[in-house]
């Protein structure tokens, strides 16, 4: 409801406007009921309303009179309108300085009064409207300063604008959270899941409300993970009087308790300053990673989980089976991981009565299993080679502590790791021209590819461009463009068909394109090649 203000020396006129018109159905309410401007102004001292009525001529201070003032001393943005009985040029000029919104003349009529409510809260939602949309642009400006602090690419000016605008205090952490079975499956298509994603980022938002601005929609590495982020500071707990752990715990209730679904979260480990935030970010993913090797569980924090570095548990570690495991899967010797993983389980039943013995051996060998596959070269993804193993780990028997599922996983492993050395080589060119030659009229894409075959773009495309002396961009022009020539002499298609077979929806972007390389448009290249 909006707030109204009514101000006349003549109490019967109060009275007459209060019942002139229904009040509450026009979307109003009446809060104040004043004599004069001075009582006026000392009430929008303390208190806020949004459309102030009033008569001009009155007592100790006039309607004009308090208009100036707030405007002037800025206390109130509250919409205004004049009532009088003067139809004087000189008050309504006075008025229309000072933003007046209407000049009603007495007697009130009931239309007119109907009119100013109407008009005031058209331009009341339309004023909410753009606070909503400058707001939404606000965040969504924040959330991608954050993204580029989040994935270690950024530069003074992002650092700056997130310091400036996050409530930053204490130790920080990034935090992963997602809904317990919101992954694309069979059951799950993506238009549902990003839904779900947007109740997610919703609750989660409405859950922290002064800390909204913390969670951003959509971070994760993996396209198939409809994830929100959080930046988590320890003010966040210390000024609730909660442990870190209990924040984390309370703060999941209040999400479930808002979306009505089970959800987890993943907190990567503490940085000191947001500028580092990529390293917590890079911690959560290993950590998402290698969960599936763990009971699964609503919350998991890095300190608690990933205990390899923890010197008193360092003599629970079985460190040479391990290292003989890593060694086979390397080689690709099937035998000796066999032999090598039945020995580590063998070993860890042994230690078993330790608490927490065999997430502390399995957690040392999925983060040395990565190591191995980004050693590969410096420009392997790493959090794909993460998301390979959080796809293809989790199984219930390795948690009961048996072996054939890791075995499984080592084979396929094995296979992988030998998948990404023929990546970095020749191979990997080879491949993918026979992808552009068989997909060119597709949207192919550095990122498409090195997604594709888990490899870096960047580096693909330098890749690209020292095998082939161009960028691939060009190299897929010219495939284009070659394809093109082609039908252009050996069929009767019309050109802006012909663009649309090679992969150019923009008829002219593709004549100009076929110009820089063969020298003339399409039509002037069939006439002068046909064969007649």
């Amino acid at each position: 409801m909006l707030k109204v203000m009514l101000i006349d020396d003549e109490p019967f006129i109060l009275q007459g406007l209060q019942i002139l018109i229904d009040w509450k159905a026009e979307g109003y309410e009446i809060v104040a009921l004043m004599s004069n401007g001075k009582e006026a102004y000392e009430y929008l001292k303390e208190n806020q309303v949004d459309l102030i009525i009033s008569d001009i001529q009155m007592p100790v201070m006039t309607g004009l009179e308090l208009l100036e003032k707030i405007r002037t001393e800025k206390i109130s943005s509250a919409r205004f309108a004049i009532l009088t009985g003067y139809d004087d040029i000189a008050y309504a000029q006075r008025a229309i300085r000072n933003e007046s919104m209407d000049y009603i003349l007495k007697p009130v009529q009931k239309e007119d009064i109907l009119a100013l409510l109407r008009n005031v809260s058209e331009r009341e939602t339309e004023k909410a409207v753009n606070k909503a949309e400058q707001r939404k642009m606000e965040d969504a400006y924040l959330a991608s300063n954050l993204l580029a602090l989040i994935k270690g690419k950024f530069d003074s000016e992002n650092l700056e604008y997130v310091r400036n605008h996050l409530q930053l205090s204490g130790d920080i952490r990034f935090v992963d959270i997602e809904v317990l079975g919101g992954s694309r499956d069979e059951e799950n298509d993506d238009f549902d899941l990003r839904m779900l994603q947007h109740q997610l980022h919703h609750a989660c938002c409405e859950s922290l409300k002064e800390n909204a601005n913390h969670f951003i929609f959509d971070v994760s590495y993996d396209n198939q993970n409809y994830d929100v982020g959080f930046i988590y500071c320890e003010n966040m707990a210390t000024r609730n009087d909660l442990s870190e752990k209990e924040f984390f715990k309370d703060l999941i209730k209040r999400i479930e308790n808002i979306l009505f679904m089970q959800i987890k979260m993943t907190c990567g480990k503490k940085v000191s300053d947001i500028s580092a935030i990529a390293k917590s970010y890079s911690s959560c993913c290993m950590l998402i990673g290698i969960s599936g090797f763990h009971k699964r569980k609503k919350l998991y924090i890095y300190e608690e989980d990933v205990q390899v570095e923890n010197g008193q548990n360092i003599v629970l570690l079985c460190k040479n089976s391990i290292d003989n495991v890593i060694s086979a899967i390397n080689d690709g010797d099937k035998a000796a991981i066999d032999s090598s993983i039945d020995h580590l389980f063998e070993e860890l039943r042994e230690i078993d009565e330790k608490e927490n013995a065999k997430n502390l051996n399995i957690n040392y060998l999925l983060f040395q299993l990565i190591h191995i596959a980004t050693k590969q070269d410096d420009n392997v993804n790493q959090e794909e080679v993460i998301h390979y193993i959080s796809e293809n780990s989790f199984d219930e028997s390795i948690i009961r502590g048996g072996s054939q599922h890791m075995k499984r996983f080592a084979y396929e492993y094995s296979e992988y790791l030998f998948s990404l050395r023929k990546n970095v080589s020749r191979g990997l060119i080879f491949s993918i021209e026979n992808e552009i030659n068989e997909h060119y009229a597709e949207n192919i894409t550095l990122k498409s590819l090195g997604d594709k075959y888990y490899i870096n773009s960047s580096y693909l495309g330098q890749l690209f461009r020292k095998t082939h002396n161009m960028s691939f961009k060009d190299y897929l022009t010219k495939v284009r463009v070659s394809q093109a020539a082609y039908q252009l002499l050996n069929t009767d298609k019309k050109i802006n068909k012909i663009a649309e077979d090679v992969g150019y929806y923009d008829c002219d972007y593709f004549i100009r394109k076929f110009i820089e390389l063969k020298g003339c448009t399409p039509s002037k290249y069939r006439r002068d090649n046909k064969v007649r």
